[in-house]
């Protein structure tokens, strides 16, 4: 793995703020702190839970991160779809699918049938507020027979076997779901792990499900913990405190041994997002102002330490076909001049946010608010931990977010990405983004069912998303997952969506 200095070294003493938290998990039989007892895999995750492991919010990668819940399909090493609960699938017309489903059962030792399916569908359907993976489409599932099931969509959907292995649609048993529409995964899934505790936002305690109908997990079991700090996560790893830690900040990556330090090509992009629903960005040449300011290229050495890229738009190297279609970005605004910005927001402040669950965000943040005083504006930052201001995003309190986001993490399918970010009625909308150009754009691209053209109409509507200037794209990521020596098979997986699976465990 390679190895890259760094100019600036964050080396904050947090080791003590580690005391207890394994020694005071409650794990699993046979398990202990410290040891990995059994067997079992000790595993430290970045980002806290925000709705106690709902497949309807971010908590939903955390499930196929560490195989508890499956769709009815799931991603290849290429992107593309692979049986999961259906063995098969077949497009009848353009808006009906059918799919046939394999003997399994759920942890609660129900059997996986036609209608259990139907009804985990049909209360992702209902969600308030909708999965991200269902912005732009509406899906209606019915029991042919036991076991087979038809989808049917509104409009033509040429990527829904795509869609339906996001993590959103994981099948859960009809215990999952209660009156007021919340999904539970504990205990209901379908994988080879199945959650027996979880802690709060603490800590979660993981068993092997033994009837897994992919056969029996090599570890016995699985106990988390989630550590919002980076730093931390890299200590508890050094120190022998966990096997696995995800997203290590590039400021620790290089003092882990090489052995534990494994780099990853990711469709993580980080970007500046603008709220131009609400504020100073309301204005499209302040907001141009704001993307001259910033240089997402003074960020790869200084914050990154090297694991990252320049950004050349919303997708990077990791989604290989992007660069083949970019399409040249026309029609932006002029941009207002120092002085003109400085008149225009006078009096006024722009509200920067960022999180630290991604330890180079908060630093990123303060080299992006350097550059936009430097353009005129006047910057104060609120920097908390992503699941306390995930509300205030949505509604719009905040002019500016520095933002990590996988973009093909939803479905595989770039367009699914782009509804929920960028269409008027997009669910997760940060950047209150109504541009009827934009739109149409990925309309357009949803429909599109040949593969080239999808992806060349994929690009057009990348265009026109950063024609409005709603984001400014920074760097394209590489992340470094942290994994002891003594383990193997752990998936280092570009989408950030797999983790463990049945043969990961300890030598």
């Amino acid at each position: 793995m390679r190895t890259t200095s760094r100019g600036l070294l964050l080396t904050l003493a947090l080791t003590p703020l580690l005391a207890g938290c394994f020694a005071a998990s409650e794990q699993g039989s046979g398990s202990g702190a410290g040891g990995g007892t059994a067997g079992r895999l000790r595993v430290a995750l970045a980002v806290p839970p925000v709705q106690a492991l709902s497949p309807y919010s971010n908590d939903a990668t955390v499930l196929s991160k560490l195989s508890v819940a499956e769709g009815l399909t799931a991603l290849d090493k290429n992107g593309a779809p692979a049986p999961a609960l259906a063995t098969s699938w077949k497009q009848t017309d353009p808006t009906h699918w059918t799919f046939e489903l394999r003997k399994a059962t759920f942890q609660d030792g129900t059997k996986v049938t036609a209608d259990s399916v139907v009804n985990a569908l049909n209360h992702a359907g209902a969600a308030e507020p909708k999965p991200r993976v269902l912005s732009d489409v509406t899906l209606t599932a019915k029991a042919a027979d036991a076991d087979t099931v038809t989808i049917a969509t509104k409009t033509a959907d040429p990527v829904l076997p795509l869609r339906l292995a996001s993590p959103a649609l994981a099948i859960l048993s009809a215990k999952a779901y209660g009156k007021d529409g919340a999904a539970s995964p504990i205990g209901t899934g379908t994988g080879p792990f199945r959650i027996t505790k979880l802690t709060g936002k603490s800590a979660a305690v993981l068993d092997r499900y033994d009837g897994y109908w992919g056969g029996k997990a090599k570890a016995p079991g699985i106990d988390v913990t989630w550590i919002a700090d980076g730093t931390a996560r890299a200590n508890a790893l050094r120190g022998g405190e966990v096997d696995i830690a995800e997203w290590i900040p590039t400021s620790q990556a290089k003092l882990l041994d090489a052995k534990t330090r494994h780099e990853v090509p990711s469709v993580r992009t980080d970007s500046l997002v603008l709220n131009t629903g609400s504020g100073l960005f309301t204005d499209p040449a302040l907001r141009a102002a704001a993307r001259e300011a910033v240089d997402g290229s003074a960020l790869v050495d200084s914050v990154f330490g090297g694991y990252a890229d320049p950004a050349q738009g919303l997708f990077g190297p990791a989604v290989p076909w992007a660069a083949d279609h970019r399409v040249q970005v026309t029609g932006r605004a002029r941009a207002a001049t120092a002085p003109q910005v400085k008149a225009d927001t006078k009096g006024k402040t722009l509200r920067l946010a960022t999180y630290t669950n991604r330890a180079e965000l908060p630093e990123a943040a303060t080299v992006l608010q350097q550059q936009l005083e430097k353009a005129g504006f006047t910057v104060k930052q609120d920097v908390r931990e992503y699941t306390q201001m995930e509300g205030d995003l949505l509604a719009g309190k905040y002019d500016a977010l520095v933002f990590s986001r996988v973009t093909l993490l939803d479905t595989g399918d770039a367009v699914a990405y782009l509804a929920s970010d960028y269409t008027s009625d997009g669910v997760y909308n940060i950047a209150r983004l109504k541009d009827s150009k934009v739109d149409r754009a990925i309309e357009s691209a949803a429909e599109e069912g040949d593969t080239t053209k999808r992806r060349q109409k994929i690009m057009a509507a990348e265009a026109e998303i950063l024609r409005t200037d709603a984001v400014v794209p920074l760097v394209h990521e590489r992340v470094v997952q942290g994994i002891a020596t003594d383990v193997e098979g752990v998936l280092l997986d570009p989408r950030e969506r797999s983790l463990i699976d049945v043969d990961t465990h300890l030598k």
